[in-house]
Order: C-alpha cells, then sequence, then structure tokens
C-alpha cells in the first residue's frame, strides 16, 4: 500500500483491513513513546551505578534511537521515525515542556533567591560573567570553523553560545545534591542558592536571545519583542496575581470542598500563557514560567497543582522531550579533527569559565579550597535550559545541525562529568562529638537533682503520624527533673518522581528552629501550628530537621542526625498504620522499604531505639472519675534484662505527669513452668555473638541485680503515684496479648528482647512476623488479634555489647554445652 504523507489520519482500520499502523498519527505515536521510555530506562540502569540523573539517561536514549545509532538504519527510521511524525513528537513533548517549565516556576522562591546573600549572589554572577567572556573567543572560532555559522548575526550567535555555557541546570543539580546527600551542607545550600540566581538570568538572557534572533532582518522587531515581553509580565503582576491569590484562599484548607474548577482554570491558564508569549515572539515556555511565578507559594494550591501533574510530566511527557533533543542529534556531523577540536574547545571553555570564575569568588568568600572547587563543579552542570536554548536556537536557524550535537554533546559530558569528580574531590566528614548517644544517656541517668537535658530524635513520614508523636512525647515530659528537647525529623524518599526543587525547599540546617516552614511538603499549616504550640510548653523544645535520601541507605541520616544531636532515643514510626473506619480497624501498610530503613536503623544506632506501633494514641484518653482530668493510660511491661530496664526508666518519666495513669506490670515465670533452669540460672553465662565473631560476656547473676535493683528504686521512687503490679505467668505471651486485648490502656511499653532464660523457651514457640520488633512486640504489632491500643517498642543501646539484633547463647558453665539459643533480640 502506498502511504500519502500530505493525507496524514489519526488511526488505522486495523491490520485485517490491509492498513499498517505504523502509517498513522496516533499508533506510532504509542510506538515511539514506548521506544523512547524503555530505552531511557534500560540506559538509566546501566547509568545507575554511576549515579548520574536521569536527564542523561534520557538524552542518551534518544542519541541511541536516533541518526547517531539505531537512526543510521533508513529502514528503523522509515517505520519508527519517519520525517512527517516529527512535528506531532515534538508537539506532545513540548507540552511536557510546557508544563514542567509552569512546575519550576511554580517551585521557585522569589523571596528565597532574594534572601540568599552576597555570598551566593557573587558566585552567581561570577559564574554568568566569565563563561560569557570565554564565549566571545568561542564565537569567533565557531564562525571560522564551522561551515555556514558565518551567516549569522554575530550578536546573536555570541547572546545563544554564551548562554549556553554560562548556564546551570537548577533541577538536575538538585537531584545531584540530594544523591550526594549534599543538600543542607553548606556546600549544596550555597550551590543551590547561586543556581537560583543563575536560572533567574539565564532565562532573561534566553529570551533577548530569542528577542535577537527574531529581529534578524529588521531591529525593531526585536525592540517590539522586548516591550511586549515586559508588557505581559507587568500584565500577568497587576492583574493576573490577585485573582491567583484570590484562588489560593478558595483553595486553602480552611475550605472543606475544593471546586475541581479552579484547578482547572489553572491548569488552562497555564497553555494560555504559553500561547500569548509565542504569539508575541518570545517562546510558549515563558509564558507558563511566568505565570507558575505568579502563584502564591504559601497555602495548599501550589501542593495541589503539583500533585495533579508532576508524575504525568515527569515519567511520560519530559522524558520525551528531552529524547526528542536526542533524536535530533547526529554526532556523525562532527567530523573530522577539526570538529572533534572545535567540540574540546567547546567543552574546555565551559568547564574552565564555570569553575574557575566560581571557584575564584568562593575563594574570595572564605569558602575552604576543596569547597570552592565543589562548588565549581556543581555549577558546571547542565539540563533542560540548555537543552531549551539549543533547539531554539536550531528553530531559530542560529545553530546549524553540526554546531548543535557539539553544543549537545557539550551539555551531556558537564553534565556526566558532575557526580564523580564531586565524589573524587569533596567528601564531607561528619564530625561526631565527643559524647555519644549512650553515654549522653548514662550522663542524664546518673545526674540527679538537676535539670539534665533528654534529647529525643523522632522520625516522622508524614501527618499522620503527628498526633501520636506530640502525644508521646507529652507523655512522657517530667514536670521536676528534666528538660526534653525534641528533634522532629522529617523522612523524605528520594524518588525519581520527585520534584526537585521542592525537596531543595523543604531541606534546612539541621537544627534550626523552622517550624514555620513546615508547611511545605506533606505538612499542612494545621500540623505546622501544632508543633508551634507544642513548642511553648514548659521544659520542651522543638527543633525541625530532615532527611532527604533513597530508602536504602536513609537510616544513614537518620543514625548521623542521632549522633550528632547526641540523643538518647530515636523513635520510628512503624511501617503500618491503621485507620479506624467505622466499627473496623483498616491496616495501611506504606510499603516494605520503610520497614527495611526500621531494621537498619535497630542494628546501627548510636543510642537506644524505639519504635512506635501507632493505633491512634492519645486520641481516645479518658476523664478521671475523681478530677475530671482527662488522663492517659500507659501500662510498662517489665520482664529483665536490659531493654526492660531501659522501659522502665522511660516509663518513670511520666510518674510525676498529672497527665498520665501509669502502670507497671512485672512477669515473673511460674516456678513450675521451668524448675530446671531457674533453680541452674546462677550458673548460666549469657553470650552475645556479633558479626566480627567476637564474643562479649555477661553474667546472668549481675543482670538479675541489675533488675532488682532498678524495680526497687522505681518503687521507693513512685510508690503511690504509679500501680506496680507482679504477675506470675505460664503462658507470656497470651498474657500480655490478653493486656493488650482489654483495652484498658492507650499504650504499652515493651522491651524488645533479651529476656531471661526462664521465658526464653515459651517465647521461641510463637511465630514472628515482626523479628526486628522482638517476640513480645512482634505480637503486640500483628493485625488480626483485636488490639486497639499503641504499642511502643524499646531497644536499648548497650556500648559494651553493642546491640546488632544477632544471636543470644546461653552456655552451661560445666560442659560448656549449649542450652538454650534465642534469635532476633
Amino acid at each position: 500500500m502506498a502511504f500519502n504523507a500530505s493525507s496524514i489520519k489519526t488511526s488505522s482500520d486495523g491490520i485485517w483491513q490491509g492498513e499498517n499502523p505504523l502509517q498513522y498519527a496516533f499508533p506510532l505515536l504509542i510506538i515511539q513513546t514506548t521506544l523512547v521510555i524503555l530505552m531511557s530506562r534500560a540506559v538509566a540502569f546501566f547509568l545507575k551505578p554511576l549515579r548520574q540523573p536521569k536527564v542523561v539517561a534520557e538524552i542518551v536514549g534518544g542519541i541511541i534511537l536516533g541518526p547517531s545509532a539505531l537512526g543510521r538504519n533508513k529502514d528503523f527510521t522509515h517505520w519508527v521515525f519517519p520525517s512527517w511524525s516529527t512535528p506531532i513528537l515534538e508537539s506532545v513533548a513540548s507540552m511536557g515542556l510546557l508544563f514542567f517549565l509552569f512546575l519550576v516556576g511554580l517551585e521557585l522562591d522569589l523571596n528565597a533567591i532574594r534572601r540568599s546573600g552576597k555570598k551566593a549572589l557573587g558566585i552567581a554572577v561570577a559564574g554568568i560573567s566569565l563563561p560569557f567572556i570565554f564565549g566571545i573567543g568561542v564565537t569567533f572560532l565557531l564562525r571560522k570553523a564551522i561551515k555556514m555559522s558565518d551567516r549569522i548575526g554575530y550578536a546573536e550567535y555570541f547572546v545563544f553560545i554564551g548562554v549556553s555555557l554560562s548556564i546551570t541546570a537548577f533541577p538536575v543539580l538538585a537531584r545531584i545534591l540530594a544523591e550526594l546527600k549534599l543538600l543542607t551542607t553548606r556546600v549544596g545550600e550555597t550551590a543551590m542558592a547561586a543556581a537560583a540566581l543563575n536560572d533567574v538570568v539565564a532565562w532573561i538572557l534566553l529570551a533577548l536571545a530569542v528577542a535577537l534572533a527574531g529581529g534578524a532582518h529588521s531591529p525593531l522587531v526585536s525592540i517590539w519583542v522586548l516591550l511586549s515581553g515586559l508588557a505581559f509580565i507587568g500584565f500577568m503582576i497587576v492583574v493576573v496575581r490577585p485573582v491567583m491569590n484570590w484562588v489560593a484562599i478558595k483553595c486553602s484548607s480552611d475550605h472543606n470542598i475544593v471546586d475541581e474548577g479552579y484547578i482547572c482554570l489553572t491548569l488552562a491558564a497555564v497553555m494560555v500563557s504559553g500561547f500569548l508569549t509565542d504569539l508575541i515572539g518570545i517562546h510558549a515556555i515563558f509564558g507558563a514560567f511566568i505565570f507558575g511565578l505568579i502563584i502564591p507559594k504559601r497555602g495548599e494550591l501550589a501542593g495541589r497543582l503539583i500533585k495533579r501533574i508532576e508524575d504525568f510530566v515527569f515519567g511520560l511527557l519530559l522524558p520525551l522531550y528531552f529524547a526528542s533533543n536526542g533524536l535530533k542529534t547526529d554526532v556523525g556531523k562532527i567530523q573530522g579533527a577539526a570538529a572533534w577540536g572545535v567540540l574540546a574547545v567547546v567543552i574546555s571553555s565551559a568547564c574552565a569559565g564555570k569553575i574557575l570564575g566560581t571557584f575564584m569568588v568562593a575563594l574570595l568568600c572564605t569558602i575552604p579550597v576543596r569547597e570552592s572547587l565543589a562548588l565549581g563543579l556543581l555549577m558546571n552542570t547542565k539540563g533542560l535550559v540548555e537543552l531549551v536554548v539549543l533547539n531554539i536556537g536550531r528553530e531559530k536557524k542560529v545553530l546549524n545541525d553540526e554546531m548543535f550535537a557539539i553544543l549537545v554533546m557539550m551539555a551531556l559530558f558537564t553534565t556526566f562529568m558532575t557526580t564523580p569528580t564531586v565524589m573524587a574531590i569533596y567528601k564531607p566528614e561528619h564530625k561526631l562529638p565527643a559524647i555519644g548517644g549512650c553515654e549522653f544517656w548514662k550522663k542524664l541517668s546518673n545526674s540527679k537533682g538537676t535539670d539534665a537535658e533528654l534529647r529525643i530524635l523522632a522520625c516522622i513520614r508524614g501527618p499522620g503520624n503527628s498526633p501520636s508523636l506530640i502525644n508521646l512525647i507529652k507523655s512522657s515530659r517530667s514536670t521536676r527533673r528534666f528538660i526534653t528537647k525534641l528533634y522532629v525529623m522529617q523522612l523524605v524518599e528520594l524518588t525519581d518522581r520527585s520534584s526537585s526543587i521542592v525537596m531543595v525547599q523543604r531541606a534546612r540546617k539541621n537544627g534550626i528552629p523552622c517550624i514555620g516552614r513546615f508547611h511545605q511538603g506533606e505538612f499542612s499549616e494545621q500540623r505546622a501550628a501544632a508543633f508551634e504550640a507544642y513548642n511553648q510548653l514548659g521544659r520542651v523544645t522543638v527543633r525541625p530537621t530532615i532527611a532527604i535520601s533513597t530508602l536504602s541507605i536513609m537510616h544513614e541520616d537518620i543514625c548521623h542526625i542521632a549522633e550528632k544531636k547526641r540523643a538518647a532515643m530515636i523513635i520510628l514510626p512503624f511501617h503500618k498504620q491503621w485507620k479506624i473506619d467505622g466499627d473496623q480497624d483498616v491496616e495501611i501498610n506504606v510499603g516494605h522499604g520503610w520497614r527495611d530503613v526500621n531494621e537498619k536503623v535497630l542494628i546501627n544506632a548510636p543510642c537506644s531505639v524505639g519504635v512506635l506501633i501507632d493505633r491512634g494514641f492519645g486520641l481516645g484518653v479518658q476523664r478521671s472519675p475523681r478530677d475530671g482530668d482527662l488522663l492517659k493510660r500507659v501500662c510498662v511491661v517489665f520482664f529483665g534484662g536490659p531493654d526492660s530496664r531501659k522501659v522502665l526508666k522511660f516509663g518513670g518519666r511520666m510518674v510525676d505527669n498529672p497527665e498520665v495513669r501509669l502502670t507497671v506490670i512485672k512477669f515473673v515465670a511460674n516456678a513450675g513452668s521451668d524448675g530446671n533452669i531457674k533453680t541452674q540460672s546462677t550458673s548460666l553465662e549469657v553470650s552475645v555473638e556479633l558479626d566480627n565473631n567476637s564474643t562479649a560476656s555477661m553474667n546472668y547473676r549481675k543482670e538479675m541485680e541489675h533488675d532488682e535493683a532498678v524495680l526497687a528504686d522505681f518503687r521507693g521512687s513512685c510508690n503511690g503515684i504509679a500501680e506496680y503490679i507482679e504477675k506470675e505467668t505460664e503462658n507470656i505471651a497470651e498474657d500480655v496479648l490478653a493486656i493488650a486485648q482489654s483495652s484498658e490502656f492507650e499504650l504499652i511499653v515493651v522491651g524488645k528482647g533479651r529476656f531471661p532464660p526462664a521465658m526464653v523457651a515459651e517465647l521461641d514457640n510463637h511465630h514472628n512476623a515482626y523479628n526486628e520488633l522482638g517476640p513480645i512486640g512482634g505480637l503486640l504489632a500483628s493485625s488480626g488479634n483485636g488490639i486497639k491500643c499503641s504499642v511502643l517498642v524499646i531497644q536499648h543501646h548497650d556500648s559494651t555489647h553493642d546491640d546488632k539484633s544477632l544471636n543470644l547463647k546461653m552456655f552451661n558453665k560445666k560442659d560448656g554445652s549449649v542450652d538454650k539459643c534465642v534469635t532476633n533480640l
């Protein structure tokens, strides 16, 4: 069947009627999109060990599909990427670019840029001006070396070359910094502030370049384009911005029902803004970018818009744009030694201008040499803006195919080199304080009669973790002896779809009070107000911090901050949550990856760790019949051993809290249940086998003495305030489960493991679905047991034995044989 390119139809009637779907626009677009996504994902998989940003894989994937590789096969090009389909593919890709630039403007905070300081301003100016100066020489060279380049006016040619050399890709840089864990370091914050300034200047220069290119035939055209652009910006600020402020108020949390019409009209306004700037003669993306800038950043409108379109734009449309650039890049156009020499000169000029300019100014700002060099390398990152510049230059006939290929290769090389060179040159050393978490707890425990400070690092994944966390800390807030300093760490998973600029706006220096900024991301203004109100409580201070990482290494951030802040305890949310739906509790699993995070923290933590299994603690408090006060009913379960002693100490902080009714239940194994073990317990020696095959011993008799001493001290100081019960048991699991099912308590606090030998055999016979919580904690965390109360499982950090969740073996001293083996401590 002959194909008539002049009559393109949308869809075919199918192969059974003798039609080839690849000769119709929509089926071919589906095939092209699928190939682009599969190829970019495959390249990203191979580049993952090199920690390259996603944009590199998408461009390389497009180059492989284009005339540089697979496109050399004429049959492949004819059927999969025919010339008539290029405008269709680029139109869809440009729609993704339009909304991406809207997101960039939506997420870019001009107030933050104004507050960036003189240091970032100086670095940004040097990073732009020196490459521009280098661009003068490069322009002369290119006009001589590249064919047909001398036919282009020098001014517009120079502006396009200068902009392409001086750009820093703000979103790509944010992703690289997050991958390298530099977002909250001094280098990362300075780089992002300078890159934001650079980004704004780059768009202004690009608008100038487009205006100059459009006025090639008449200088008056360029002037009219610039004046019209300024008028458009004025109209958006004076007229559209107040309207969007009104829309943002309507979409705030104060209004329970948000009209979907507001969201739809806003998205339509993005396209209208793009059409107006295209009508002016600049480019459609400028209209979308300016419209995103004027939308209020506070409130929920910006967050709702991002959630609506981010996945579709980042996951589908934007990869098409990057790939379309690769499809237009023909490396074969770079022919001969002279052309490759020009490529080397362009890359050298881009790197030298950016790195040297940034490096020198950073040194003048008293930034150390290594940090200054790292800043220069980071500022040399290219990406989307670079490709936009090159595409516009190609569309305006300023850049030919050879020059386009050279500049695309330059952008790829400079971005590719950023991560490995920064990793090689700049390795920030986390200087840990002399007093670690365990030593600090000992210091705290030994201080009597003084206002000792208890530091807790509480991790939260979202607003749902906040109420129970606040209630837990309020319950443990002592009114007499201790001051509590609470570090609230928001855990943000770094994924491919995460908006890079939003992550940067979330990031703040660890420990600096910025509760007012908790409205960003998942935190609503109500949560910010809750933490701020809690911060006003006596003897409690709240400091927010953040961890932005992939789940595989997030535990490193948590453990590092715990050590840095000298935390006595880390509190983690369990990887499952329960939501009350009528009379039923609906289980919500937030993902297995978060369970792995908890397990790694339990193994590597420098201090004690508590895992909170939240079933609405503090939301169902009862009134005391005596005084009518709201009381939180808390039960501390004591079995014996280091973890149980830690639990008792934690519960001791609740004793003098008038809002808590504390009950301590000590379980004692029935003498008849395992008499042999009980009579021989004084001759047992317990040892912990570590990963490195070393063995640390502890005498079980001393453990019993420690238990009795701690209990005696607790009963002496808390007699009459807290209820103390000793309970003989033949089946520990069933008795603990009965307490949890009784609905008598809102919170049960238990130790993770290291139980006395008399209780070991019975616990070992029970299936445990959550080994990281120990046998009792795993039982109380399981679903289907009718448990309504929340549970806090505590693991004590022992500097001598260094808990590693490994095997505990009990040896008989007489013959060295193994009597019992307890796993999953």
